[in-house]
């Protein structure tokens, strides 16, 4: 059995690395600010789905073979740079092509459609967005393969630990989330005029991107 002492540890770690800045913390910022609430908890959900998926491959030891085959983790850090550098740089251009051509319609209201990151308070396309990103990122897998084994005794069930753990993490997430989802209704008040969320939508692209290329150079 696990320990509470491993459970513990665990949670600081992931907790940590939860509340680091990064790619899931822009994408439901930015959706939820778009006042996409059931959108944002789609993302949120789908996010998580790829967490669990991950937790539960790495204590079957699946993931290892994507550690250990330099080919298939660079075939997936390559997949997945490139579907992130597409997302950030539709939504940057819808931004910059609405702004030229001054029409009111905003990225968040119409030309998000266009730039594959979201629009319309969707719960699925939400859920969809978050699994795609999550588990096109090959840290995840490797996250997992390096941490998750210390915490598992010898003699107990690797499946059911690790399902366990990546439970753990889960919840950490989701509660983050609340605080994210939260702050961003504070957000959104000051989103009405287009130029902000212009400027909302070109922030999340470039980090998007920043995102997707740091992948594919292996950073």
């Amino acid at each position: 059995m696990i320990t509470l002492d491993a459970i513990g540890t665990f949670a600081l770690i992931v907790g940590l690395l939860t509340l680091t800045p990064g790619l899931d913390t822009a994408l439901i910022l930015r959706t939820a600010a778009l006042g996409h609430r059931r959108r944002a908890w789609g993302v949120v959900l789908g996010i998580q789905s790829g967490t669990l998926v991950w937790g539960t491959l790495a204590s079957l030891g699946v993931t290892a073979l994507l550690t250990a085959s330099h080919v298939a983790y660079l075939t997936l850090r390559w997949v997945g740079a490139a579907y992130l550098v597409w997302m950030g740089g539709r939504l940057l251009w819808a931004t910059w092509r609405h702004s030229s051509s001054g029409s009111p319609q905003t990225a968040g209201d119409g030309a998000g459609a266009t730039a594959g990151t979201g629009t319309g308070d969707n719960l699925l396309a939400g859920w969809r967005q978050g699994i795609v990103t999550n588990l096109l990122n090959p840290k995840m897998g490797a996250f997992y393969v390096a941490v998750l084994p210390h915490f598992i005794p010898a003699g107990a069930s690797h499946l059911g630990a690790g399902v366990l753990l990546a439970g753990v993490h889960i919840l950490l997430a989701v509660a983050w989330a609340c605080a994210l989802i939260t702050f961003a209704r504070v957000l959104r008040n000051r989103l009405h005029r287009p130029s902000a969320r212009h400027c909302l939508d070109r922030i999340t692209g470039t980090v998007i991107a920043a995102f997707g290329i740091r992948l594919a150079l292996g950073q």
